[in-house]
């Protein structure tokens, strides 16, 4: 990662953690990023560590956390590239990197149980871009159900070992102090271990409506904005990586957020 630093582009503004309705500061255990999706831009990823690890130099952190926000295939065509990075960044840097489920790599692996049954939704999605990241094509979302099984078992023979288990076991949630990250959403009148997997990999429609009410902050994806942002205790960094060529991490510290 250090090859990038000589010629970083400018970090955006520090963004100051403004309470709104939450009564509590940001306060995590410890200084960590979190890395928003990513979808299939594998070339996005070290430029961005590069980043990081100048902030980290500017800011004297040591040993923080990296979380990643889910959606790492689809729509982008580098998605078997991402998955193989993550893999080996979460292998390499134990406790230290996590990978959070998205919707899309939920709906990767609905196609691998039940392509009949569910191919088509993910095939609408970008599913074809991953596809082809892995050779796999001649498919569309209208094909054949045997199409579709045969598809299935051509991507489940083309993941690298280890690949299937590692998606299957990716966590829903993370957390650290009164910071919370997942994927899509919060439910604002449950706890985090109350939330259901449909809210954290979808969304909920109270999410950005109802301040919640236990000063937890609420670190997100799923939900493209044009610059990143804090607002009622939500931190959203989707900033649309796959066509907009910004991918955005939120440094998170006591009392702070910046963006980089």
């Amino acid at each position: 990662m250090r090859q990038y630093l000589k010629n970083l582009p400018a970090f955006r503004k520090p963004v100051a953690a403004e309470s709104g309705p939450v009564t509590l500061p940001i306060a995590p255990e410890s200084t960590f990023y979190a890395i928003g999706d990513i979808h299939g831009r594998d070339d996005l990823i070290e430029p961005l560590l590069a980043r990081i690890d100048a902030d980290l130099i500017a800011h004297d952190h040591a040993a923080p956390k990296l979380v990643f926000l889910g959606d790492y295939v689809d729509r982008g065509d580098q998605s078997a590239d991402v998955i193989e990075h993550l893999m080996l960044l979460t292998r390499d840097l134990p406790g230290i990197v996590t990978c959070l489920m998205g919707n899309h790599e939920q709906m990767l692996l609905d196609f691998l149980d039940d392509p009949a049954g569910r191919g088509a939704r993910w095939l609408n999605n970008g599913g074809l871009q991953t596809l082809a990241s892995y050779r796999i094509g001649g498919l569309t979302a209208q094909s054949p159900i045997e199409d579709m099984a045969d598809a299935s078992e051509a991507l489940a023979a083309a993941l690298p070992a280890g690949a299937e288990a590692w998606l299957r076991a990716l966590p829903l949630s993370w957390q650290s102090g009164n910071v919370a990250c997942v994927h899509a959403a919060m439910n604002p009148a449950k706890s985090l271990a109350e939330q259901d997997e449909r809210a954290l990999l979808w969304g909920h429609k109270e999410f950005t409506r109802t301040p919640r009410s236990d000063d937890l902050w609420v670190v997100h994806g799923h939900i493209i904005v044009k610059e990143p942002m804090i607002a009622g205790g939500r931190i959203s960094i989707d900033t649309g990586a796959y066509h907009s060529n910004r991918l955005t991490a939120a440094a998170i510290s006591e009392g702070c957020c910046r963006f980089l």
